[in-house]
């Protein structure tokens, strides 16, 4: 089998949405525009209300909605917060347990414990896609927000290569660019580019906020951009923060290391120069990478041996795959 001779057209699986707000919402809607069967759940009645009205096919009836996956053996995209997962679950595996399972959030391994836990037999390849905005619910959904984002698909030993590439099809349906990982290297590099830019910009928020008005109404580019994302309501925040705590912590800590040597360094010397070096460097390096062209996985046939170990091997290369 190989990559690009697996990859489903959009006819061959209804996808199933459980959660229709930024991403989720979104991803119905790029997914639909793509030219995918693609219907959807949400709890909240005005969200579907928005839903349907803007053309798409949406419930707020959680058990019709698994059920008529069943039926299509549809793919099922688990958009909530990861706290509100393990109900979800619980229902995935009493009324769809045949079918084939991802997810859009922003932490892997906790979400791979709990469909363990909650759904031990439903088939699981996880997902997050590297893209979002400060705002939420359907109202900010966008069917160009995945466009050119990347999109990790997780990728382990033992993940079937069959589900793997239909997975890694819908992130490509969408514009996306494909990084395969494990879960638990997921969750230590987003804590350090992700989880962790939000708890400085809370800090630069809280502290600019503190100072006083004339701050505010002084503040310009560097304060708007550095404190975008503390924006996002806290809920949400918090979710994401404290499901990837472990990994978090640890660069929390590395950080606050950092800044209490800038301290001491312009205290006893006046100057911060080895914080501005690095962090002048190592911005350099990501402007470098960001602005190239990507570049591809090459010679990997999913599904022999050794794929997946491969795969990750070429994405620690900064490599995507693009099928």
């Amino acid at each position: 089998m190989t990559a690009a001779s697996a990859i489903p057209t959009s006819s061959d699986r209804s996808i199933c949405i459980l959660g229709l707000g930024l991403i989720g919402g979104s991803l119905m809607r790029a997914l639909q525009i793509s030219g995918h069967h693609v219907f959807g759940f949400n709890r909240s009645a005005a969200t579907v209300e928005a839903a349907v009205a803007s053309g798409h096919d949406a419930s707020t009836d959680l058990v019709a909605t698994l059920e008529r996956a069943a039926a299509d053996d549809a793919v099922i995209v688990l958009a909530t917060p990861v706290t509100t997962i393990e109900d979800l679950l619980g229902e995935v595996a009493a009324h769809a347990p045949n079918c084939l399972l991802t997810d859009v959030i922003s932490v892997k391994q906790a979400v791979a414990d709990a469909v363990a836990r909650h759904a031990p037999g439903v088939r699981y390849v996880g997902g997050h896609p590297m893209a979002g905005t400060s705002r939420s619910g359907w109202a900010a959904t966008d069917p160009e927000l995945f466009r050119d984002a990347m999109w990790m698909v997780s990728t382990e030993d033992d993940t079937d290569p069959s589900d793997w590439l239909t997975v890694a099809a819908l992130a490509r349906a969408v514009g996306a660019l494909v990084v395969p990982a494990a879960p638990d290297a997921h969750d230590r590099a987003v804590a350090a580019i992700s989880h962790l830019p939000h708890l400085t910009a809370a800090a630069t928020a809280a502290v600019g906020a503190g100072e006083s008005e004339l701050a505010l109404r002084l503040a310009a580019g560097s304060f708007r951009d550095g404190t975008r994302v503390a924006g996002t309501a806290p809920g949400l925040q918090r979710a994401m923060l404290e499901a990837n705590g472990i990994a978090l912590l640890n660069v929390l800590s590395e950080t606050i290391d950092r800044l209490l040597a800038a301290r001491d360094e312009l205290r006893d010397h006046g100057t911060v120069e080895i914080l501005v070096d690095d962090g002048h460097r190592a911005r350099l390096a990501y402007e470098a990478i960001a602005g190239s062209d990507p570049v591809p996985i090459t010679g990997v046939v999913v599904g022999d041996p050794g794929w997946a170990q491969e795969m990750r091997r070429q994405a620690h290369q900064a490599r995507v795959w693009l099928g």
